[in-house]
């Protein structure tokens, strides 16, 4: 570093002195202040979950760590998201390779198939399995057929499992299309099996798409309340609600957060970990090839039997629900409430998704125009209020505001500063794309006009940035209006959403009361996976 120092001297340029730099960062304040908003909207609450947690005295501490109650609370959601994992990776893996490596016809369709599950909400997969089954289930009511209702485990395992899978579908998919077939061709040259090759040479290449998949899996599974709670199985989720709801245990529901949070924390240190050093790009030279798609012969037939089972399973079984308990629906009163939930829904998901936009301008331009240590802090710690699970985030900030600023504790304000910080990684993402593909230059050249950096970058650069943000906006909204656990925790008293409406309804088998906020919800969801399709093409 010295030395690149006195080389850039000695050509001439001089380097900005300390001054010269303070002086710079009190300039760009409106870069940097809300960046610092974001670190501590997200770092002290989660702080002061720690503290609050350690606030009891040594003996209670012991008691409320060593407990059986939590040994079995991890297993169970160990468990339930290795079950997850499992099930969505036998699920992924068969309709990922038949899409992209063989001739099964109509492969965009089921693609589409594989991805539209992102638009069913958990908690609206927990209720259609709910409500498909039983004695007065919608399938019972159709064809006399009584099969029974899911619960505990089991349902909880069905119905993460279909509305997760999605998520390895996708990683698996790029990766097999992204896979040059002459490794494979070699492998079959020397005698090697069709199965061997597959084993051996196809899976270690999956190795990233698997890991980031299942990451992502897991994590869902981690975070998930509305599923869990709606199929009675006790996860570390479900018992931090249970115990801040019902007991006032405060402490005891901080230990469960904290322990929930280093079960995340291990998550993520774990897929960092088996990725470290590891290359998989194509070493050799010239174009990769893309593979002969291979004939079904005998299999096409139970292939088009799993790929379209699948979407029934995933997508038709709730949508055909909804609808089936929609039209039975004799309550018109249900409507008016409709409104009124849809109402409240937007009052905090419009808000949170433009303070979300506004918060994530600055950090994504920072990290992108400003690279450092600190920038790129700033990023990760955005990322960190993402990744915690939504009732561990809900708890700290219900300690925290309760702590520095209780007259902001259950009001409208304080559920939409918690939206907008958990989902703000959504809406750096697509900030960073625009910011990449916007040259720098014009901004400079702006400067170069006598125009100063603030007014430089809305004239230059602020317009190529606005599909970015108005992607990142719908994305921030979309998300917290189907949003439950932090709706739960830190909504003003008689706020009532879409997703909380749902929730109850579907609590106490209200199968027809529940249908038109879960009709909505899917709807709501199904734009949010167009974008999300619209932002993977671009």
């Amino acid at each position: 570093m010295l030395r690149l120092y006195g080389e850039v001297q000695d050509e001439g340029v001089t380097m900005p002195t300390l001054a010269a730099r303070r002086s710079s960062l009190v300039a760009r304040w409106y870069l940097w202040l809300p960046a610092a908003l974001v670190v501590v909207g997200v770092v002290v609450p989660l702080g002061y979950l720690v503290v609050r947690a350690f606030g009891a005295d040594a003996g209670e501490l012991a008691s409320l760590v060593f407990r059986m109650r939590n040994l079995r609370l991890l297993g169970n959601t160990v468990a339930l998201a290795a079950a997850v994992l499992a099930l969505a990776t036998a699920l992924a893996l068969p309709l990922a390779w038949l899409v992209t490596r063989t001739d099964l016809r109509a492969r965009r369709a089921f693609t589409l198939l594989g991805v539209l599950p992102l638009a069913v909400p958990g908690y609206v997969m927990a209720y259609a399995l709910l409500a498909t089954a039983g004695p007065n289930g919608t399938l019972a009511s159709l064809t006399g057929l009584v099969v029974p209702r899911p619960s505990g485990f089991v349902g909880a395992w069905l119905a993460l499992s279909l509305y997760t899978f999605p998520y390895l579908f996708l990683g698996l998919r790029s990766a097999l299309l992204g896979l040059d077939p002459a490794l494979e061709e070699s492998a079959r040259s020397l005698g090697v099996g069709r199965g061997e090759v597959v084993r051996s040479v196809v899976l270690p290449q999956l190795r990233p798409a698997f890991l980031s998949g299942g990451l992502l899996i897991a994590l869902h599974v981690l975070g998930d309340f509305g599923v869990v709670s709606l199929m009675r199985f006790e996860t570390f989720s479900y018992a931090i609600y249970l115990q801040y709801a019902a007991s006032y245990d405060r402490v005891y529901a901080a230990w469960l957060a904290l322990m929930l949070l280093a079960l995340t924390g291990a998550l993520l240190l774990g897929e960092a970990r088996l990725l470290r050093g590891q290359r998989f790009h194509r070493a050799g030279q010239g174009l990769a090839r893309r593979p002969k798609p291979a004939a079904l012969g005998r299999w096409r037939i139970p292939a088009y039997g799993f790929a379209g089972g699948l979407g029934l399973a995933s997508v038709g079984l709730p949508v055909v629900t909804v609808l089936y308990w929609l039209g039975r629906s004799t309550d018109h009163g249900t409507w008016g409430d409709l409104g009124a939930a849809l109402w409240d829904s937007c009052s905090a998901s419009a808000p949170a998704a433009i303070l979300a936009g506004a918060l994530a301008l600055p950090v994504a331009y920072l990290g992108v125009r400003k690279p450092s240590g600190a920038t790129r802090a700033f990023e990760r710690i955005a990322y960190l209020g993402y990744a915690t699970p939504p009732l561990a985030f809900a708890l700290a900030l219900v300690f925290f505001s309760l702590r520095a600023v209780p007259w902001a504790y259950q009001t409208l304000g304080l559920l939409v500063v918690a939206y907008a910080l958990h989902f703000l990684a959504e809406a750096i993402g697509p900030l960073r794309s625009a910011l990449y593909q916007a040259p720098p230059q014009t901004e400079e050249a702006a400067r170069s006009l006598g125009l100063g950096p603030l007014r430089a970058f809305f004239t230059a650069t602020f317009p190529l940035l606005r599909r970015g943000l108005v992607v990142s906006v719908a994305f921030v909204f979309l998300s917290a209006l189907k949003e439950l656990p932090i709706t739960f925790l830190l909504s003003p008293l008689g706020f009532q959403s879409l997703a909380t409406r749902m929730w109850s309804a579907a609590s106490e088998s209200l199968f027809s009361v529940a249908a038109p906020y879960a009709l909505v919800l899917i709807l709501t969801s199904t734009v949010l996976v167009g974008l999300l399709l619209a932002e993977r093409k671009t």
